[in-house]
């Protein structure tokens, strides 16, 4: 059984300013395989997702976060001996309300992204969740529920409401 947009946002709200789930007037999502070519197939559906809402201006700065957490997530979906299930390992999801933009990756490790891995990553791409820090409105992370093992690393844009 996949994992549908509304699932996801159940424990995201957790950690979220509080949001009426009902006023999420858009979502998308996508299965990317684990492997390192994953965060072009990101930014390419980040760009069509944007445009589709209206946000192409928003791309640069969402497509540099999303591509950072593609990364990280993605550096816990490659071991070889990780359990291959039907369910692709690391999800993307867009979220949109009418002054926020919420992106989020799910991996399949339960290890905090800010607990001994920082600066391992840090090192690695040289910017890693500083980045994230930097670029986004707010980030944060909270393992998956029920049967479903990982986490899930979020972050959150303010939009200008354009009425």
């Amino acid at each position: 059984m996949g994992m549908n947009g509304s699932t996801m946002l159940e424990p995201l709200r957790q950690g979220l300013p509080p949001i009426d789930p009902a006023a999420v007037s858009s979502s998308a999502s996508c299965a990317l395989p684990p492997r390192f070519e994953a965060v072009r197939g990101a930014r390419h559906f980040t760009r069509s997702t944007l445009t589709g809402w209206g946000l192409a201006e928003r791309f640069d700065d969402v497509a540099l976060v999303v591509s950072e957490l593609v990364t990280n997530a993605l550096r816990h979906a490659l071991p070889a001996d990780a359990p291959r299930s039907d369910d692709a390992p690391v999800r993307l999801h867009l979220m949109r309300w009418t002054s926020r933009l919420v992106c989020a990756v799910r991996d399949p490790s339960q290890q905090s992204p800010s607990a001994g891995e920082v600066s391992d990553f840090a090192a690695e791409s040289g910017r890693g969740l500083f980045l994230v820090d930097s670029f986004a409105d707010g980030w944060g992370w909270h393992p998956l529920a029920g049967t479903l093992r990982g986490k899930v690393v979020w972050a959150l844009f303010r939009l200008h409401a354009t009425d």
